[in-house]
């Protein structure tokens, strides 16, 4: 992939607002959108303005897509959106369109696929040129000024599309015609091909994975490296089903080496989107909050198999950050926290040697110096700026083994160092407020409180679900909004908001067994699959019906940095029709597995999340029912239990509400009890958390 993505044209990046130029931007809500508004380029949002001018006019679009977050979206907005010469060719000759790919991923999907297709690769900046039709037909990732690294200048790359455009319009517009059909038939998603679906998938990709392993620093694949939580997560599943203890160690050991690496911020907790190198040193600096959800959830698995206190303690780590720095007052969770401030990326999470000896005692000096690897040339260049600062170090784990006399001097080292780094100015926050990525961050905190038994981790999660309910779900119509920010909530409905939201809510009911969560949780999945399921083939579409601007209506297969919706809906479809026993669910979800078995035997490795789902059809799931009224004395005790042992093939449930049929026979008398079951077939009840414990082994 091209080098991704990131940054905001505020103070806190470093740029000056052009205050000279005021586009229609300035009314829009998303705030990579605003970062946009004073450039002077005649920007539209995607909307029916900027096309009907398009069509009107006869000029060709120019689509920009980043998020606000993008280290080289800020790189080429100063380097060419920000100049006057380039602004004033692209409003001669283009409609210029800018997208938030984080509030339209229909949109970027879209225009990715077919940057992919035929660059062989793509990222952030996106920048695709349309006819009047939105069809594409050029695009790349970056772009630099002035031609280098055989990459041509913006500038003189614009000049040769207006003169293709005006020399060879038919030609341009029957080749986007083509492109569009073979985009159309890729993207839709045909009915499944009926291949078998069985174990030896899932012991194919776990092989695949397990090759691409990297057994110095870990992680499956080489630099960049990104988390991609879902591959760990699965070949930890994997392990289990298969009894592969080299497997487990495989991943056990890239969560040590993630934790421990740049990638993650060692003082202020929380992960960093990608690193560039192999050893999880250097990272692009951006924090994302799909990233981070995720990445707690991979290390409560790692906890709980392993029964390292570390793991547990990164988990710890990455929530509090979140809501120390990424929680609205109402309870929701921002998107992003940016890479770069002051002009610079890595500026606020970088340190020189010079100025740790000052901050720091001797011997706090040399204990934290050779903890983190602190040297006088440091190990970080800011390469995108021209003027890089000198001797930056990123900070990471280098010589993690610390004496146990000088631990405290490491902790007041920490200590002192978060304290100066606190008056820095902190990277651009992108501050609104995703229902999918919520929901990501809802299943973290729901089951990071019942794995803790931390009440404040629960407390955020109820309160996260009753900002997300409040702002983005309108009761009435049953519908999710995906975006909410200052007040004001978008218009577009998309399958990661519904499915990621009820991922969350699944897991806040199994965390709690409180009824009104199930009804929730059932609420959404009648209207995700009222909105988006395609009944006939199977699958869920990435937009509705109604979507009026999208070219394509798109089936999306792929498990990248964030799983696909489709792979999200049928992990919890498989999982909602376990507790309730409604085979709509469960059928849905099972024909979905079909419409994808082809790319599952053919190649796993696009879709590691979706393989988790594959992983838990496979057999009649293990039912933990917790019998009895939660003021019993032992029922939260045996709750905690049901979810302190390893079994990913495993759903906890109450006896009361929505829930199966047979699990509503189940008696409690003066006390909880909980029956482990299968089928119609449960053990003897225990009674208290130990016994528990010990039947779930």
């Amino acid at each position: 992939m091209a080098r991704p993505c990131f940054i905001a044209a505020t103070a806190s990046a470093g740029y000056l607002c052009r205050t000279m130029h005021t586009n229609r931007l300035a009314r829009e809500k998303s705030p990579y959108l605003l970062q946009h508004a004073h450039n002077p380029v005649d920007w539209f949002a995607w909307n029916g303005d900027a096309f009907e001018k398009a069509r009107r006019e006869d000029k060709p679009v120019f689509l920009s897509i980043g998020y606000s977050t993008c280290h080289w979206c800020h790189v080429m907005e100063r380097e060419s959106f920000e100049d006057e010469k380039t602004g004033k060719f692209l409003n001669e000759h283009f409609v210029n369109i800018k997208v938030d790919r984080e509030e339209r991923p229909d949109v970027d999907k879209i225009y990715m696929t077919f940057v992919q297709s035929t660059n062989g690769g793509g990222g952030w900046p996106l920048n695709v040129f349309l006819t009047p039709g939105l069809k594409p037909f050029f695009g790349g990732t970056y772009f630099p000024p002035d031609a280098r690294h055989g990459r041509p200048g913006f500038l003189q790359l614009l000049r040769q599309i207006a003169s293709l455009w005006l020399e060879r319009r038919n030609e341009i517009a029957a080749s986007a015609d083509e492109i569009h059909a073979r985009l159309a038939s890729a993207m839709a998603g045909s009915a499944g091909t009926g291949l078998s679906l069985n174990a030896d998938v899932l012991k194919n990709a776990a092989e695949i994975f397990k090759s691409s392993y990297d057994p110095i620093h870990g992680g499956f694949g080489g630099a960049p490296k990104f988390p991609q939580p879902s591959i760990p997560s699965f070949v930890l599943r994997a392990a289990k089903r298969f009894h592969d203890g080299a497997a487990a160690q495989m991943a056990l050991h890239t969560c040590g080496k993630m934790a421990a690496g740049g990638i993650h911020d060692q003082l202020g907790g929380g992960f960093a989107r990608y690193a560039v190198d192999a050893e999880w040193l250097v990272p692009h600096f951006e924090k994302m909050l799909y990233d981070n959800a995720q990445l707690a959830q991979l290390y409560l698995d790692a906890f709980l198999i392993s029964g390292d206190a570390r793991h547990a303690e990164v988990v710890r780590d990455i929530l509090d950050y979140v809501l120390r720095e990424m929680t609205h007052p109402g309870g929701g969770f921002f998107s992003a926290e940016d890479a770069d401030s002051e002009g610079h990326e890595g500026k606020f999470y970088c340190w020189t040697k010079a100025e740790l000896s000052r901050l720091l005692g001797v011997d706090e000096f040399n204990v934290a110096a050779k903890y983190f690897g602190i040297t006088a040339g440091g190990n970080f260049v800011d390469h995108s700026h021209p003027q890089p600062l000198p001797g930056q170090n990123v900070l990471s784990g280098v010589n993690s083994d610390v004496p146990a006399q000088d631990l405290p001097l490491l902790v007041s080292a920490k200590k002192k160092m978060l304290a100066v780094r606190a008056k820095r100015i902190r990277p651009h926050l992108d501050d609104k407020i995703l229902a999918s990525w919520n929901g990501l961050m809802l299943g973290a905190f729901a089951r990071a409180s019942v794995v803790f038994g931390d009440e404040k981790y629960r407390a955020a999660a109820e309160k996260n679900l009753r900002f997300v309910r409040e702002k983005l779900w309108d009761e009435k119509s049953r519908t999710l909004f995906h975006r909410w920010r200052d007040g004001e909530r978008g218009d577009v409905q998309l399958l990661e908001a519904y499915a990621f939201l009820l991922s969350g809510v699944i897991d806040l009911y199994e965390a709690t067994l409180a009824p009104q969560f199930l009804d929730f949780a059932i609420a959404l999945a009648e209207a995700m699959m009222a909105k988006f399921y395609d009944a006939g083939n199977g699958g869920f579409w990435q937009s509705a019906a109604d979507s009026k601007d999208l070219i394509l209506r798109v089936k999306d297969d792929y498990d990248g940095a964030e799983p696909s919706g489709n792979s999200v809906a049928t992990l919890a479809l498989l999982k909602l029709g376990t507790i309730t026993g409604r085979n709509n669910f469960t059928a849905a979800a099972e024909k979905t597995l079909q419409l994808f078995s082809s790319r599952l035997q053919k190649f796993p490795p696009a879709m590691p999340f979706m393989l988790q789902a594959l992983d838990f059809s496979l057999q009649e799931p293990k039912r933990v029912v917790i019998a009895g009224d939660a003021n019993f004395t032992n029922f939260h005790e045996l709750l905690r239990s049901a979810h302190l042992v390893y079994q990913p093939d495993k759903i906890v449930l109450g006896n009361a509400g929505a829930v199966e049929e047979f699990a509503r026979t189940l008696p409690a008398k003066n006390e909880a009890v909980a029956y482990l079951c299968t089928g119609n077939s449960c053990q003897p009840p225990a009674s208290s958390a130990g016994q528990l414990k010990e039947m779930l082994r």
